[in-house]
């Protein structure tokens, strides 16, 4: 068993990953705009989406929100949300997502925040993610506990898949 999960994590590393493509031809069809705030995954999901020829149509602003002053200071997360739940929770993707969209006024906003490794805690060990997704004003935030046992850069890019695949889901319900 162990062999075909390891196996599995090679098939999904290795493969040229098509959602910022689909991501893009729906941008474009529908004429919306897209931005991003990233902390785990590091301009990751940004990088990957401007890999489109042409994506400049359609991405609005990206911006690497890391530590948690950038968090307030950019996205207006409240210091409380900071303190109470820490910046690795659903409280702070939502409120990161609900200040993107304001400062930007793009159409489509995904937000992450996470534990890449290779430290974490038992309350929010690595793997854990906090993706969030605004569009039109809704907030849809998820949850995702990835497997432990990538290195820090497959984390990001797993990280980053989950989060593209959440904005594809979005734009074609």
């Amino acid at each position: 068993m162990k062999k075909a999960i390891i196996n599995f994590k090679a098939s999904i590393l290795s493969k040229k990953s098509q959602l910022p493509y689909e991501i893009g031809k729906i941008l474009l069809r529908e004429a919306l705009q897209i931005s991003s705030a990233e902390s785990c995954t590091g301009g990751l999901i940004s990088s990957r989406l401007t890999d489109v020829a042409g994506s400049s149509a359609y991405i609005k602003a990206n911006f690497v929100t890391y530590s948690n002053e950038a968090k307030h200071k950019i996205l207006n997360v409240s210091e409380e949300t900071l303190k109470t739940y820490g910046a690795v929770s659903e409280e702070c993707a939502r409120e990161m997502a609900r200040g993107l969209l304001k400062l930007t006024g793009s159409d489509i906003v995904i937000c992450t925040t996470g534990v890449a490794g290779p430290s974490g805690s038992e309350r929010k060990p690595v793997g854990l993610l906090y993706a969030a997704c605004g569009y039109n004003d809704n907030i849809n935030v998820q949850k995702f506990e990835l497997d432990s046992g990538y290195n820090r850069k497959n984390m990001k890019f797993m990280f980053s898949e989950k989060a593209l695949q959440m904005v594809l889901d979005t734009l074609r319900h």
